[in-house]
């Protein structure tokens, strides 16, 4: 079974800030049948659903905001102005550094969960790099998931594999009895930490992006053994080797056109 393409609106991040508006009309333009938005860029949650809702767009998640054990409240508002029925986690690379720093995070992260299913509401956490790195042979997010057995996962493909270190596909089958949603980004796995170019900590990496199907993630074999719980798979790109529109709109086709996602057009 297809699902349907989505894009992180993240992604559109640089022109969003000039003209939401046209960028959501842009992405709807492209034949995207979901977004998955990362901030409102002056708009009220209530407005942009509105605004999607006129424009065909359908919305399966949303980073915005992401919960913290002090925003509960605003982000269960959020969730039901939209219309979700989860919401997102993450965490840095701090809360990932060691066992006794994944223990605490998954503490924190337990305690929201009860908070979220008492008021109707699953938690799915999204990943970076670091929580794929290993700690005495064992994956971080291995260790994790074993201390939150309730939390679903959001896998970011490309970055599971921690820069070429771990196999994408296996990686997804490891969490496939929890993973409701793919990200999906391409671009150069292998490359070296002074290729990297790492300025600013782990979260500004600036290994080679591109547009998808002009890289080295194995998407098809992804898609292949995609989890039968995966509502969207969404299209992000912190930044790219080209124009971002471009690199979108040939994402769109390449997904769509080879039969691995369903658009409107």
């Amino acid at each position: 079974m297809l699902r349907p393409l989505a894009v992180q609106l993240y992604s559109l991040r640089e022109k969003a800030e000039k003209d939401f508006i046209s960028v959501l009309k842009k992405v709807a333009d492209i034949g995207y049948q979901a977004v998955e938005p990362a901030g409102f860029w002056d708009i009220k949650p209530s407005e942009f659903k509105k605004i999607i809702d006129d424009l065909g767009l359908k919305m399966y998640s949303s980073h915005s905001p992401w919960a913290r054990s002090n925003n509960l409240g605003e982000v269960m508002e959020i969730a039901d102005i939209l219309g979700l029925d989860k919401v997102v986690c993450g965490y840095g690379p701090a809360e990932f550094k060691d066992l006794d720093a994944i223990k605490r995070t998954a503490e924190a992260t337990n305690k929201m969960q009860e908070i979220l299913i008492r008021n109707g509401l699953a938690l799915f956490q999204h990943n970076h790099n670091f929580e794929f790195e290993r700690l005495d042979g064992k994956l971080k997010y291995e260790i994790y998931a074993g201390l939150c057995p309730n939390i679903q996962f959001q896998i970011d493909a490309f970055w599971s594999t921690n820069f070429g270190a771990e196999d994408a596909v296996e990686m997804l089958k490891l969490f496939a009895d929890r993973t409701v949603l793919l990200h999906v980004k391409d671009g150069l796995l292998k490359q070296t930490q002074e290729e990297l170019k790492i300025t600013k900590g782990t979260l500004d990496r600036k290994v080679e992006l591109r547009a998808l199907g002009d890289g080295e993630l194995d998407i098809k074999a992804l898609i292949a053994n995609l989890p039968e719980a995966v509502d969207s798979i969404v299209v992000e790109l912190d930044y790219c080797n080209i124009d971002m529109v471009t690199a979108i709109e040939r994402s769109y086709k390449y997904m769509t056109e080879n039969g691995l996602a369903v658009g409107n057009k």
